[in-house]
């Protein structure tokens, strides 16, 4: 394992999203869209030998727990912001060269044949950046596979707290794989409404998968903190209630978390 970050090296932002990640020790047990998004991007792979693989972003494993199963590679790069997955992403693939740093700013070896990442690069200060960084670490064919969110993502919470992570729309990613000189490049985007029974239960929910609205990126250059009191909680709920209030397939009520995803495959000509 290769640490080329210490928690001092981080941003003070990098810092938080690392503990609320750190932190969601249940983080599979509740991430059921990512884990469907993990098998939409393996579909998306175009080869199953690779001579060399980087993922950026492995989190607890989920995507690289596929690759594992169904891709076979001469070199493996993983990468994760969070030292305390080191352990368990070497088990999943004990030859990898697994690499501890923010994939933003540290040097992630070049000429990789696949570069994948599944739900991280939102996280980035500035996540169009990663296109340009992939271009460089690609080898001539290579393929870059992977997944974010579209601003509809979490529309619900952004709509009541005004907080929330900037995403790129899938007309910017576009822009950015062309004007970076990729070619066959195929952008589409899958919508999951998942509901619950409280507007508690949402916030529960988004805690335990690593996201806290205390927290959260409104613009790339913008962090804003946002702490709940009792009245604002009990308005949240309330409004939640009256704004976003579904019936479930029992007809029962309940509220709807929206999840939209942006899944991205392009090839370096």
């Amino acid at each position: 394992m290769k640490k080329l970050d210490t928690p001092d090296d981080l941003s003070a932002r990098k810092q938080i999203i690392a503990r609320h990640f750190a932190s969601a020790g249940d983080y599979d047990q509740h991430a059921s869209i990512q884990q469907q998004v993990c098998q939409h991007l393996i579909a998306n792979i175009a080869q199953t030998k690779q001579s060399s693989v980087l993922e950026v972003g492995a989190g607890t494993g989920q995507m690289t727990r596929l690759l594992a199963e169904h891709i076979q590679s001469e070199h493996w790069v993983i990468n994760e912001l969070c030292s305390e997955q080191a352990a368990t992403l070497q088990s999943i693939l004990p030859t990898a060269d697994i690499i501890i740093g923010d994939a933003e700013t540290i040097g992630l070896e070049a000429n990789h044949s696949l570069i994948v990442s599944a739900n991280a690069v939102q996280w980035f200060d500035n996540p169009l950046s990663f296109v340009t960084q992939s271009a460089r670490r690609l080898q001539v064919g290579g393929q870059l596979v992977f997944s974010t969110f579209t601003p509809n993502n979490f529309l619900q919470i952004k709509t009541l707290t005004g907080q929330g992570l900037y995403y790129p729309d899938i007309d910017e990613w576009q822009s950015a794989l062309v004007d970076t000189g990729f070619e066959n490049i195929a952008l589409s985007t899958q919508r999951f409404d998942l509901p619950f029974t409280t507007p508690y239960a949402i916030l529960k929910h988004m805690k335990l998968t690593g996201v806290s609205t205390n927290q959260t990126q409104v613009k790339a250059d913008n962090t804003q903190t946002f702490m709940w009191t009792k009245s604002r909680l009990q308005q949240f709920e309330s409004d939640y209630w009256q704004h976003f209030s579904v019936q479930d397939e029992e007809g029962q009520p309940c509220v709807n978390l929206t999840y939209e995803v942006l899944t991205v495959s392009a090839f370096k000509p």
